[in-house]
């Protein structure tokens, strides 16, 4: 694999163009977190969707990393699938992550990523599945809806 702006380009495009899939997933799994935790959460838009996905490229940094990512699972798959499942759910869980951003996020991206995971099926490649989850789980993270998230943090010293 060779990634070359030109590359990341065409990752951003697929990631952006998924909409129809992660949207859906993305609610989804909003839906399911709220239920568990007893809370309302935002639903997700493709539009907001769409606009997050050039913020995360807009970062060359980060846009090469979620590139490779989304590259790879695009195209892991492993004779009957098992064998490969710690790889895929490895890059799924990873890739979540980055697009996240950094901590307490890509933890929490990590750990929806296993939730929107056991909630999809994606007919192809055996990395298929975990890329749709891993994006859902990525950007339903960053994305606004949930309340803890709005607003100053009551944990916030002002020190300066």
């Amino acid at each position: 694999m060779e990634l070359t702006p030109a590359a990341v380009e065409t990752e951003y495009e697929w990631v952006r163009d998924r909409a129809p899939v992660v949207v859906p997933l993305i609610n989804e799994t909003r839906d399911r977190l709220g239920d568990c935790f007893g809370v309302e959460v935002g639903s997700v838009t493709a539009d907001a969707y769409r606009d997050e996905v050039g913020h995360v490229f807009a970062d060359g940094t980060r846009a090469v990393n979620v590139a490779a990512y989304v590259a790879l699972l695009r195209d892991l798959d492993v004779s009957g699938d098992y064998p490969g499942f710690v790889v895929d759910e490895v890059l799924g869980r990873e890739l979540a992550a980055t697009v996240a951003g950094g901590q307490p996020f890509a933890l929490l991206a990590q750990a929806t990523f296993h939730v929107a995971d056991v909630m999809t099926h994606t007919d192809g490649v055996a990395g298929a599945d975990d890329l749709d989850a891993a994006l859902a789980a990525g950007f339903q993270t960053r994305l606004p809806g949930w309340e803890w998230t709005e607003g100053e943090s009551p944990f916030a010293v002002d020190g300066a």
